[in-house]
C-alpha cells in the first residue's frame, strides 16, 4: 500500500485559527506546542501589553523567519488596522514574506502597497527595506521596479548600495535573462570599485552565466578574473555557468584549475560537475577521479554529493557502483531512491526498479511525480500493464498528481508503449495543461498503428490550433504515420521538412530514411543519404537499417566499412542482416568481433544471434546464449520471448516450459511464445490449455497469439476447435482477421482433406488477406491428397502472385506427375526453364562435439565422407540382410 504524508498536525490548524481571529499571544503558544518546543522561545510571555508595538514587530519578525508568510502578512494588517506602525526590520520581514505568497493570495499586490508604505512612513530610504523591496520585484518578475528602487538608492548618500545590494538586485536581472539591466549594474560597480569585491563579483559571474550565450560567458569569466579573493562560491558560480551553457569541457578545466589552486570544492562544486562529467570524453575516468576525491575528504555523507554521484554512475552504465553507494548511504531523501530507480530504467532493468519501487513505498514515504515517472517507464519496458494500471489509479486519487503534466504524459506514453490507444487518448485528454509532449505523446501512439490515421491527422489539426507549433518531433511522428498511407505521403512529409528547415535535424533525416525504406523505394533513401551535407553515425546507422529491412547485405557492408565510428547499434543491425539472411557464420563472427571491440552485447544483440541459432538448429548455442544472458543479468520480456521461442524452435520443449515456469513477468509477449511453441510441437491441447489460462489473467489477446493458436489447432488437425477460434476473432475478441489468420485456417481445412472448404474460404475471404502462404498451403495439400484441379487452381495463383519461386513449379510439377499428366509436367517444366529457374542443391547438418558438419547433395568434398560412406555402406548391408533388397541402398547412396 503506498504511504502519504499526514495532514497538518491538529496544534498547527488550531494555530492558524488562532492567527486568523487576532489571538496573537495563543497562536505563538500553540505553534511552539505543534511543533514540540521546537519554535523560538515565547519571550514575550513575561510582556504584559498584547498590543505593543515591539512585541508585535518582533512576532512578526518570527513568523517571516520560520515561514509562516501567511501569519506574517495576517499580523501585519492586524498592526496597522489598530494603528502599530512595524518598525524597519519588520517591514522588510513583511515585504519579504509578502514576495512568497501565490499571486491568488495577493502576494505581488500585497508587496506593492508595502513599498508605498515604506516611502509614506520613510524607510524606503533605509538599506534594509530597499534591499527587500528589490528582492520582491526581482520575485514577482517586475525588474523595471527593482532597477527604480536600485536607482533611488544611488542618488541617496544615506543608502548608496553596497556589495550586498548589488548581489540582491543582479539576481533579478539573471531571472528575467535581462543582460542589458545587467551591465547597466555592473557599470555602477566599476564606478564605485565594487568589482573587486567577493560577494559583488561572485554575483555579476551568475548573472552573466544565467543571461546564457558565448559573449555574456565571455563578460563572466572577464569578472571572475577580477575578484581578487575567490572563495568557493566564484569557482562554483563559473563553473555552474559553463556547464548550464554547455562548455562541458571548459567547466571541467576550470574544476581542475580550482583544485590546483588549492580552493576546497564543497557540496555544491560536486553537485555541479558530476552531471556533466558522462557528457565530455574520458568523462567516466573524470567520475571515478571525482568519487575517490569525495571519499578522501569524507563528503560521502552529504545526500546531495551521493545523489550525484549514483545519478553519473548511472549514465555511464555502472550500476554496480550505484547500488554500492546506495547501501552505504543512510536512508536517504526521495530524491536518492529517484536517483537509483532511474538509473535501473535508463539501464533496462526494469525488475529491478519494480522491485526497489516496493523498497521505497515500505520506507513510509510518497513517491513523488519524477518516481511514478520512472515506474511507468519500467511498466512499459516489460509489458506490465497491470501494475501501471494500478499507477493511473492511484494518480487519479490523488487529485494533485492529475496537475502535473509530465506524469500524465509519462502514462500516455505507457499505454502507447502497451499498445492500449484507447487508454492512451483517455488519459490524454485528462491532461489539463497539455503541452507540446503531451500531444507528441498522443499522435506517437496513433503512428503505431494504419487504424489511426484519421484521428491522427484529426489531432495535429488540434495541436496547430491550441498550443504550440510542430517541432522535430511532430515531424517525427508525422513520418512514421505517413509509411502507412503510401510513397506519396512520405514524399509530401519530405517536402514539408524542407520547407520548414527540419531535414538539418538529423533525427529527422534519419526517419525519412527510414520511411523510404519501409515503402521499398531504396533508391529515394540512396539519394537522400548521399546528398546530405553532415552524416553522423545514426545517420549511417539508419541507412543500414534501410538495407536491412531490403536484404541489400553488400550495400550494408559497403556502408559498414566505411563507416569511421560504430557503435553497438551499428554491430546490431549488421549481426541481425547476417542472421536474417541465413549468413549464421558471419553472424557469429561479427559478434566476436563486437566483444574484441570492447562492446558489450545487449538484448538485441542476443536477440539475433539467437536467430543465427534457430537457422541452426542448435540447442547448444542456445544454451551459451541463455548462459550469458543470466551472467550479464539482461532483462527484457521480449528476449525471454526470443530465448523460448529459439529452445521450442531447435526442438527442446521441455527447457522452453521451464524458462516459461520461472518468467516473473508472465504477459501476453511470454504467453504467444509459449502457445507457439507448443503449435510447433503439436501439443494442441496444450496450447489451448494455456490460452484460457492467459484468458482468466485477463490479458486481451491479439492477432499473434491467435495467429499461434490456429497453428495448433492446424498442426493437430481440431478443425472444429479451429474454425471455432477463428470465429471469435471478430465476435468476441475484436481484432479484424489478418493474412496469417487466413492461411492458417486455410491449412487447417486442407490438412484435413478438405480441399474444398479450403479452396471456397479462401475466395470467400477479401482478397487482401488472402496472401501467398494460404494459396501455398492449399497447393501442398493438393499434393499430399493428389487433387488436381484444385492444385492447379491454387498453382496459378501462386505463379502471378510469386512467379519467381521455384518450388510452387515443382510441387505442381509432381502433382501432374502423380497423376501421368506428363504434358502436364513438360510444361511447366518449361515455364521453369524460360525463367531460368534451377533448383537448388538441398543440404543438410548435424552437430557433433561442438562442431557443425555440412553436406550438399551430391556433396564430396567433406574430410570424413569415405568413412560416412563405409558406415553408411555397412548399416544397409544389415538391413538388406534383415529385409533384402539393393535398390533401396543405391537411391539412398546417391542421396
Amino acid at each position: 500500500m503506498l504511504m502519504f504524508p499526514l495532514a497538518r498536525p491538529p496544534g498547527r490548524r488550531y494555530a492558524d485559527a488562532a492567527l486568523r481571529g487576532g489571538q496573537w499571544r495563543l497562536s505563538h503558544h500553540l505553534r511552539a506546542t505543534a511543533t514540540g518546543g521546537g519554535g523560538a522561545p515565547d519571550v514575550f510571555d513575561a510582556m504584559p501589553a498584547l498590543d505593543d508595538r515591539m512585541r508585535c514587530s518582533a512576532l512578526l519578525r518570527e513568523h517571516a523567519a520560520g515561514g509562516d508568510h501567511y501569519g506574517c502578512t495576517s499580523l501585519l494588517r492586524w498592526m496597522l488596522a489598530r494603528g502599530l506602525r512595524p518598525n524597519r526590520l519588520a517591514l522588510a520581514a513583511a515585504v519579504k514574506s509578502s514576495s512568497a505568497l501565490p499571486d491568488c493570495r495577493g502576494g505581488a499586490a500585497l508587496g506593492r502597497c508595502l513599498h508605498g508604505l515604506a516611502v509614506k512612513v520613510g524607510y524606503a530610504d533605509g538599506a534594509v527595506v530597499a534591499k527587500a523591496v528589490m528582492d520582491m520585484y526581482g520575485r514577482i518578475g517586475s525588474l523595471a521596479d527593482a532597477h527604480m528602487v536600485f536607482d533611488e538608492m544611488s542618488c541617496s548618500d544615506a543608502s548608496m548600495p553596497t556589495a550586498v545590494t548589488v548581489a540582491v538586485v543582479l539576481p533579478v536581472c539573471a531571472k528575467l535573462r535581462v543582460l542589458r539591466a545587467g551591465r547597466s549594474i555592473h557599470g555602477y560597480v566599476i564606478k564605485t570599485g565594487l568589482e573587486f569585491d567577493t560577494l559583488s563579483g561572485n554575483a555579476l559571474v551568475s548573472m552573466y552565466a544565467k543571461c546564457g550565450g558565448s559573449i555574456a560567458m565571455d563578460d563572466a569569466h572577464l569578472a571572475f578574473s577580477t575578484i581578487c579573493c575567490k572563495d568557493v562560491v566564484s569557482w562554483n558560480s563559473i563553473i555552474a555557468g559553463y556547464s548550464e551553457n554547455g562548455l562541458f569541457e571548459e567547466a571541467l578545466a576550470l574544476f581542475g584549475q580550482m583544485i590546483s589552486e588549492e580552493c576546497l570544492p564543497n557540496y555544491s562544486t560536486l553537485a555541479n560537475v558530476l552531471p556533466f562529467c558522462s557528457l565530455v570524453e574520458y568523462g567516466r575516468h573524470y567520475g571515478k577521479e571525482i568519487h575517490g576525491f569525495v571519499v578522501r575528504h569524507g563528503l560521502e555523507m552529504d545526500i546531495s554529493v551521493s545523489n550525484a554521484l549514483m545519478a553519473h554512475y548511472s549514465k555511464v552504465c555502472e550500476m554496480r557502483a550505484v547500488e554500492s553507494i546506495f547501501r552505504s548511504s543512510k536512508m536517504g531523501d526521495i530524491i536518492t531512491w529517484n536517483t537509483v530507480i532511474a538509473g535501473y530504467v535508463m539501464n533496462r532493468y526494469p525488475s529491478r526498479a519494480l522491485k526497489l519501487f516496493q523498497g521505497l513505498l515500505f520506507t513510509g514515504m510518497a513517491p513523488d511525480s519524477v518516481s511514478l515517472i520512472s515506474l511507468l517507464t519500467a511498466c512499459a519496458q516489460v509489458g506490465n500493464l497491470r501494475v501501471g494500471i494500478r499507477v493511473h489509479g492511484y494518480i487519479f486519487r490523488h487529485p494533485e498528481l492529475l496537475q502535473e503534466t509530465s506524469l500524465m504524459n509519462a502514462l500516455v506514453s505507457f499505454y502507447s508503449q502497451c499498445d492500449r490507444f484507447d487508454a492512451a487518448f483517455r488519459s490524454f485528454i485528462t491532461i489539463q495543461n497539455k503541452d507540446s509532449v503531451s500531444w507528441n505523446a498522443i499522435l506517437s501512439a496513433c503512428a503505431n498503428s494504419e487504424h489511426h490515421i484519421e484521428q491522427f491527422f484529426r489531432l495535429l489539426g488540434e495541436m496547430w490550433h491550441d498550443v504550440t507549433q510542430w517541432d522535430s518531433v511532430t515531424i517525427l511522428n508525422i513520418i512514421r504515420m505517413s509509411t502507412f498511407c503510401g510513397i506519396k505521403m512520405v514524399r509530401e512529409s519530405h517536402g514539408y521538412s524542407l520547407r520548414v528547415g527540419y531535414t538539418g535535424d538529423s533525427s529527422v533525416a534519419n526517419a525519412i530514411l527510414d520511411a523510404y525504406a519501409k515503402c521499398g523505394y531504396l533508391h529515394d533513401a540512396e539519394t537522400l543519404f548521399r546528398s546530405l551535407a553532415v552524416r553522423n553515425i545514426v545517420t549511417d546507422n539508419t541507412m543500414i537499417s534501410c538495407y536491412l529491412k531490403n536484404n541489400c547485405v553488400e550495400d550494408a557492408e559497403m556502408t559498414f566499412n566505411h563507416m569511421a565510428e560504430k557503435d553497438l547499434t551499428t554491430w546490431n543491425l549488421m549481426s541481425r542482416l547476417y542472421a536474417q539472411n541465413d549468413l549464421c557464420d558471419q553472424a557469429f563472427c561479427l559478434f566476436h568481433q563486437l566483444q574484441s571491440e570492447g562492446l558489450n552485447p545487449d538484448t538485441i544483440s542476443i536477440t539475433n544471434i539467437l536467430l543465427a541459432c534457430i537457422h541452426l538448429s542448435s540447442v547448444q548455442l542456445v544454451k551459451q546464449c541463455h548462459g550469458y544472458m543470466l551472467r550479464a543479468s539482461l532483462e527484457d520480456i521480449h528476449l525471454e520471448a526470443a530465448l523460448l521461442d529459439a529452445y521450442s524452435k531447435c526442438g527442446n520443449i521441455a527447457n522452453a516450459y521451464n524458462l516459461f515456469q520461472v518468467s516473473p513477468h508472465k504477459d501476453l509477449v511470454i504467453f504467444t511464445a509459449m502457445i507457439g511453441a507448443y503449435a510447433m510441437h503439436g501439443m494442441a491441447e496444450k496450447a489451448v490449455e494455456l490460452f484460457s489460462k492467459m484468458l482468466t489473467l485477463d490479458i486481451k489477446p491479439d492477432h499473434v497469439v491467435l495467429t499461434a493458436l490456429l497453428s495448433a489447432c492446424s498442426h493437430a488437425g481440431l478443425v472444429d476447435a479451429g474454425i471455432k477460434i477463428f470465429k471469435s476473432i471478430r465476435e468476441i475478441y475484436g481484432v479484424e482477421p489478418t493474412e496469417e489468420h487466413c492461411a492458417c485456417m486455410v491449412d487447417l481445412l486442407a490438412r484435413s482433406g478438405r480441399l474444398q472448404d479450403a479452396y471456397n474460404f479462401a475466395l470467400d475471404m477479401p482478397p487482401h488477406v488472402v496472401n501467398a502462404n494460404a494459396w501455398g498451403s492449399l497447393l501442398g495439400a493438393c499434393k499430399v491428397h493428389g487433387e488436381v484441379k484444385i492444385g492447379q487452381l491454387a498453382a496459378d495463383r501462386l505463379f502471378s502472385m510469386e512467379a519467381e519461386d521455384i518450388g510452387n513449379y515443382v510441387i505442381m510439377s509432381n502433382i501432374f506427375a502423380a497423376d501421368d499428366k506428363w504434358e502436364s509436367v513438360e510444361h511447366v517444366r518449361k515455364l521453369m526453364k524460360s525463367k531460368d529457374m534451377k533448383k537448388p542443391a538441398g543440404c543438410s547438418w548435424i552437430e557433433v562435439e561442438k562442431t557443425r558438419h555440412l553436406f550438399v547433395a551430391s556433396d564430396v568434398q567433406h574430410q570424413d565422407r569415405f568413412s560416412i560412406y563405409d558406415v553408411l555402406g555397412s548399416l544397409y548391408q544389415q538391413i538388406r540382410g534383415t529385409q533384402g533388397g539393393t535398390a533401396h541402398f543405391v537411391v539412398t547412396y546417391e542421396l
